[in-house]
């Protein structure tokens, strides 16, 4: 095997790759709000919940894009642990659905010849104005990718009649038993694991088998390497997200595992039941039968054909690959509160409650395959960001009230602490944020992600609001200052006024993440109670002042915080307004 022929390979299996990824993005892309609308409308019912995972992975044929979705929505707390368990399980029988494509079409029939015309109607798709039509596209020409690369990978790789040795390696492997058996497993894992695909490797396991280049047994074997391999990309998506987002990682591990233990124990067993419904249901020899080898075939044209025995092998590792997940999730599906403990007990709550609170929610897995989804990652990020900002108000309200100097010092803390983790979200949701827009992304997406930057800002402001309180009253606590009961009452006032700005502020961003286009009168009309509020108390305590019935240092700091407050609130209308013009636009 020369190099020239190696790289073709490469390219090839490239080509299949990014051909899966374009398909897969275009579907989603396509599809839209109703996949995520699809997954999060889920119920307790795990049934429900493994025809939810098996229709989008058949649907976007990715049962990693799935699973990462999962991921997402168990790290938001959107989805239970439990109705996640049962995703996942549809999810692993969604993505069998790649192989049979591949055995139907890509060896069956050569849809490689339709690739070209294909692409030009996706060409021709994709200059249209509608993003819609430029989304199928993109889902044309990720087929016709894919198909083109199957064929290539074909075309490829050499001919071992006429090049016995090209590997000999490979099938010096297959004569150690059981000992083969495992040693195919290993090999499927990590060629998933370097792969990143489980299609891909499903793909080349079809191809070898088709060519003669392993046995049929063997290739099982790697089929049940690859579903354990597969499971690393989840886990790698939720390594930096919260306990529940790992518990859900781990439970896809733990369902793939379990099944391929018991798919070991009963493998000869299991190949014998492979074999009858192959013969039984298509009337083709049987793949597992002694002896049973693949015949290569070559037409009066003297190109190859695809004989019995070569359908047989294919066919009959399709329905292992379905019979495995489909048998697994009848098996476990009625374990899924024993895995959720089990996955609890390994993995346990984070001991700083606070700090696991204080982790993004929506989009620390990092990104989704498409821009359109990110942004509504990222909107539910912000919400959660508005509900942290809001928390931190308490303990402006708390440290505003505590008379104790060192249970002050621990609101001061508290609040410092706030402003550096309103720093980090800001940074982080800006980060993903820019990511998400050096992609081809729609207009609409465009004004989201601007509307996006300006909020987050106000967001972080907020944070600095909360600190520069803490820093003046710590000046006034230095002075020997303090706020008499009716200060007290008016401050705290105040604050319950811009408490109510930011619950209106939520409800905004909430409608908004629902697609709905409010009015935001209820956010004008604490922003308007505010200022007033502000004008009330400043009148009034100047005119305290200048009867000699306040001190004037004390009122100075009162008047500060008053004024500070006030600030608070112009910054949480400006998110209304934003909020509002974006979605005005996009409408």
């Amino acid at each position: 095997m020369g190099i020239l022929q190696i790289f073709t390979l490469l390219g090839a299996l490239g080509m299949f790759l990014y051909g899966m990824n374009l398909m897969s993005s275009g579907l989603q892309k396509a599809a839209g709000d109703r996949l995520r609308g699809f997954l999060s409308a889920m119920t307790s019912n795990p049934l429900k919940g493994v025809g939810t995972g098996l229709g989008i992975t058949t649907v976007i044929q990715s049962s990693s894009a799935t699973t990462v979705m999962v991921v997402s929505f168990v790290n938001a707390g959107l989805l239970t642990l439990a109705q996640a368990i049962s995703v996942i399980m549809g999810a692993n029988i969604g993505t069998t659905v790649t192989a049979w494509l591949v055995s139907w079409l890509g060896f069956k029939a050569d849809i490689s010849i339709l690739a070209i015309p294909l692409m030009a109607l996706g060409f021709i798709l994709s200059i249209s104005k509608k993003s819609q039509r430029r989304n199928i596209s993109e889902l044309i020409v990720g087929f016709s990718l894919l198909f083109l690369g199957l064929s290539l990978m074909k075309n490829s790789v050499p001919d071992l009649s006429s090049n016995p040795e090209a590997l000999q390696f490979i099938q010096g492997w297959q004569g150690y038993g059981f000992g083969s058996v495992l040693i195919f497993l290993v090999f499927g894992t990590i060629l998933t694991l370097v792969l990143q695909s489980s299609s891909a490797t499903m793909a080349l396991t079809l191809i070898m088998l088709n060519l003669g280049w392993i046995r049929f047994d063997m290739a099982c074997a790697m089929v049940l390497g690859e579903n354990i391999g597969t499971t690393i990309t989840a886990n790698i998506a939720a390594a930096v997200g919260n306990s529940a987002a790992r518990r859900a990682a781990l439970a896809h591990t733990v369902f793939n595992l379990f099944g391929v233990i018991w798919a070991l124990i009963s493998y000869p067993y299991l190949l014998k039941i492979i074999g009858w419904i192959t013969s039984g249901i298509f009337g083709i020899p049987n793949p597992a039968a002694e002896g049973f080898e693949v015949i290569q075939e070559k037409g009066p044209d003297g190109l190859p054909i695809q004989t019995d025995t070569q359908t047989s092998a294919l066919y009959g590792l399709s329905m292992l690959h379905t019979l495995f997940n489909t048998i697994n999730t009848l098996i476990l599906i009625w374990f899924v509160p024993a895995i959720e403990k089990l996955v609890c007990l390994v993995i346990k709550d984070s001991k700083n409650k606070e700090d696991e609170a204080f982790r993004l929610k929506y989009i620390s897995a990092g990104p989704l395959a498409t821009p359109e989804l990110a942004t509504e990652e990222a909107l539910k990020e912000i919400i959660h960001f508005a509900e942290i900002s809001r928390n931190g108000l308490g303990y402006v309200r708390s440290a505003i009230n505590e008379q104790d100097p060192d249970k002050f010092e621990e609101y001061r803390a508290k609040l410092v602490k706030y402003e550096e983790i309103s720093d980090r979200i800001d940074y982080e949701i800006a980060t993903f944020l820019n990511a998400v827009s050096t992609e081809e992304i729609s207009v609409n997406t465009s004004y989201k992600i601007k509307a996006m930057y300006k909020i987050i800002g106000e967001l972080e402001s907020l944070g600095d609001s909360g600190e520069t309180i803490s820093r003046i009253l710590s000046r006034r606590n230095v002075h020997k200052k303090s706020f008499d009961e009716e200060t007290l009452k008016r401050v705290n006032s105040m604050i319950d006024l811009v408490d109510k700005a930011y619950g209106a502020m939520i409800t905004n961003l909430q409608a908004a993440d629902r697609g709905e286009l409010l009015g935001i009168s209820n956010a004008y009309d604490a922003e308007t109670q505010i200022n007033n509020q502000r004008n009330h108390l400043r009148d009034e305590e100047i005119e305290n002042i200048e009867s000699g019935s306040k001190n004037y240092q004390a009122s100075v700091y009162y008047l500060d915080v008053v004024s500070e407050l006030e600030k608070m609130g112009d910054f949480i209308i400006n998110i209304s307004q934003d909020l509002h013009k974006s979605m005005g636009k996009v409408s």
